[in-house]
């Protein structure tokens, strides 16, 4: 988790965060009795051995956080889910003035909660923001935007890795969510058809906008595209002679933003998933001339995932 690049803004709210988190953990390891009185379960038998428990969980939050790195909120909103629960049982038992003490703690750490979850997602807009930027020097990134790496290691030479993939026709035979890709202008531009999440059909045009052969293809969409999105895919000796590295990068702006990735990941549509999976068939297909099903296959034995499946077109 890192927010180094994180804005000075969000630097200063994870600060303040990281403050909460240490003056809570502090207190809990303290005087877990205070705390128990204070925030209304007092008359709890576990309450004194999981006060402490809980305090140590937000030193380790609040260091971090402390230190400026906004993406640690992910693991105090994490903590709050837990705590909100355990709260929202203990109130179902408490009433007159332990109720009223445990309504306001519980007041307080929804209101933690609601600032730690914002954080944490300005932190991943940030990051990902920040992505764009590199991929495309000069240009504004997009709201929401998602950044998504992978690398696996071909037993192939640079040259011919990167002469297959920048043919952008053969894309779909590894890509499992790309339909087609023709190829416009003599290669500098480029019509993509691909399945987005719940099965819709998405299009757009990209150019390439930097292209060093057999080491590096960069590309971007252009206006009008249904998901704007930029990418770039390196291709480096790998060391000892074993063939070649390759790393692809992309950053997009999925619909839905965040919450539409986190949902697509529920259907097993998860971005970094497909493209590992996307690099594992590449890898495949260079060294084998197919696609290879089987238990440790890129979608696994589910049997809606194999079909989607499909041998390579022969090498020519």
């Amino acid at each position: 988790m890192s927010s180094s690049r994180s804005r000075p803004g969000l630097r200063r709210t994870a600060r303040v965060l990281g403050l909460a988190s240490t003056g809570l953990g502090v207190a809990m390891l303290r005087d877990p009795k205070g705390v128990a009185r204070v925030s209304g379960v007092d008359d709890s038998a576990t309450a004194l051995s999981v006060i402490p428990l809980v305090g140590a969980r937000e030193l380790l939050h609040g260091l971090p956080l402390l230190a400026g790195r906004a993406g640690w909120a992910w693991t105090r909103g994490a903590g709050d889910a837990m705590d909100l629960t355990a709260m929202g049982i203990a109130l179902s038992h408490r009433s007159g003035d332990r109720g009223r003490r445990l309504r306001n703690a519980t007041v307080a750490v929804a209101g933690l909660a609601a600032l730690d979850l914002l954080t944490a997602a300005r932190s991943r807009r940030s990051g990902s923001r920040s992505a764009a930027r590199e991929l495309l020097p000069g240009s504004a990134p997009w709201k929401g935007a998602i950044d998504v790496s992978a690398a696996t290691t071909v037993n192939k030479a640079p040259e011919e890795v990167y002469r297959y993939w920048r043919d952008f026709s053969r894309l779909p035979e590894f890509m499992a969510h790309v339909r087609e890709v023709r190829t416009l202008d003599g290669g500098a531009r480029s019509h993509w058809v691909a399945e987005a999440p719940g099965k819709l059909s998405v299009e757009w045009d990209a150019e390439v906008v930097e292209d060093s052969p057999g080491e590096l293809v960069r590309w971007r969409s252009l206006p009008g595209a249904d998901i704007e999105n930029a990418g770039s895919v390196e291709f480096r000796p790998a060391p000892g002679g074993r063939g070649t590295e390759v790393r692809v990068r992309l950053a997009y702006a999925q619909p839905g933003g965040r919450l539409g990735k986190v949902v697509a990941g529920l259907f097993g549509e998860s971005p970094e998933q497909q493209v590992r999976d996307d690099l594992t068939r590449f890898k495949q297909v260079l060294e084998t001339g197919q696609v290879v099903r089987s238990e440790g296959s890129p979608h696994g034995p589910q049997a809606r995932r194999l079909v989607a499946q499909r041998p390579a077109a022969p090498r020519s």
